[in-house]
């Protein structure tokens, strides 16, 4: 008979549902539009409102980290691309970037040793009036591409990681079509949500996915229709992005997989039943 229980107890391991999700999504034209969604989801996340080291904001209500760009310094910004692990060398918060395209980019600020544009107009003089920071004043982009990839790792470290979930704030989205998918452990897809758009010049989006378990191992964002280049415009959509928020990494728990764990739990109980029967 215990035998079976401990079977029982191994059934009971096999995942029946998956964790539950909350969406925060917001679009208006100023960054106030959207900062009623952006603080709902920091407290999905938890971690308070004090920061300390490396964007970290840890209390007892969980863990939470944060890049906002602006103290990315200028020899890591525009005209120069951003090395894709600064967040997890430089200023270790456990994100590593990757793009189809040629790298990433941060945009200047208005008093830099080499006088680049703002808002990335040295890659188009119109970006100027097309894009507007939410927290002063540098911005994100792909190189070459509307894709980032951004995979979570325990902070300082090559050893992968989960999040409960990742939030971003992007500017002038007109279209349909930008958008976050998460990824959970196994590189599951775990769901694609739209990012909301406004039409207008300068205008603020966010969209934030939780989870009550860290289950994200990654998350693809698109940024409009294509890479910065082209002016904005008819059907084309550039995007850029400003802060990211995410809960903080941790271990993933090595859970046995379902199909492993109804094989042992299986066995135990068939033989369980075999020796009741013979010493009946």
């Amino acid at each position: 008979m215990r035998s079976v229980r401990r079977a029982l107890a191994l059934l009971a391991l096999v995942p029946v549902a998956a964790s539950a999700q909350v969406v925060r999504s917001a679009a208006g034209p100023t960054a106030a539009d959207i900062t009623a969604a952006r603080d709902q989801f920091r407290v999905d996340l938890g971690g308070g409102n004090v920061p300390g080291a490396a964007g970290l904001f840890s209390d007892g209500t969980g863990a939470r980290r944060e890049i906002n760009w602006d103290a990315v310094p200028d020899q890591f910004a525009s005209p120069n691309n951003l090395p894709a692990n600064f967040f997890n060398v430089n200023s270790p918060r456990g994100a590593i970037f990757s793009t189809p395209g040629s790298g990433f980019r941060v945009s200047a600020d208005a008093v830099n040793p080499t006088a680049t544009p703002i808002a990335f107009g040295e890659i188009n003089p119109t970006y100027g009036a097309t894009f507007a920071a939410f927290s002063p004043e540098r911005l994100f982009t792909a190189v070459g591409s509307n894709i980032v990839d951004v995979q979570f790792f325990l902070a300082g470290t090559d050893t992968p990681a989960l999040t409960r979930g990742f939030g971003a704030i992007f500017v002038d989205v007109d279209m349909s079509g930008t958008s976050i998918e998460y990824f959970g452990l196994t590189g599951n897809s775990l769901g694609v949500f739209a990012v909301p758009g406004l039409v207008g010049s300068q205008t603020f989006s966010f969209l934030g996915v939780s989870w009550d378990d860290a289950i994200v191992s990654r998350v693809r964002i698109i940024a409009g229709t294509t890479g910065l280049g082209p002016n904005d415009g008819g059907s084309t959509d550039v995007v850029v992005m400003d802060d990211f928020l995410y809960g903080n990494p941790t271990a993933a728990a090595v859970v046995p997989e379902p199909a492993t764990v109804l094989l042992v739990a299986s066995g135990l109980a068939l033989g369980a039943l075999v020796r009741r029967r013979r010493l009946g």
